[in-house]
């Protein structure tokens, strides 16, 4: 499929900060948790979750994460994986299995 015919959800680029977010959402984490981790303020990260719903079409959490899933930016145990760069990661759970 060439770019212009893709559906809008596989053109969206979200950088790697807005990924971290997404994975951090992902294992249920409040902003300000994920802000406390991130070492960044929460209004960052209400930025940052902001944006990715602007981003994604999603209205709520859940709504991100059934994206995310659909859209391999996310996995679980091993289901939906995507080809996301393993790293040091605490949850690789969230990760394509190695």
């Amino acid at each position: 499929m060439s770019a212009s015919t893709e559906p809008p959800s596989t053109r969206i680029a979200l950088s790697e900060r807005e990924i971290e977010i997404i994975e951090l959402v992902a294992l249920g984490l409040t902003n300000q948790e994920i802000a406390e981790r991130l070492t960044i303020s929460k209004r960052t990260v209400d930025n940052h979750v902001s944006n990715v719903f602007s981003k994604t079409g999603a209205k709520n959490r859940v709504a991100l994460l059934n994206w995310a899933m659909d859209n391999g930016k996310i996995c679980r145990d091993g289901f939906n994986c995507c080809s996301l760069n393993e790293s040091d990661d605490p949850e690789p759970s969230l990760r394509s299995p190695a």
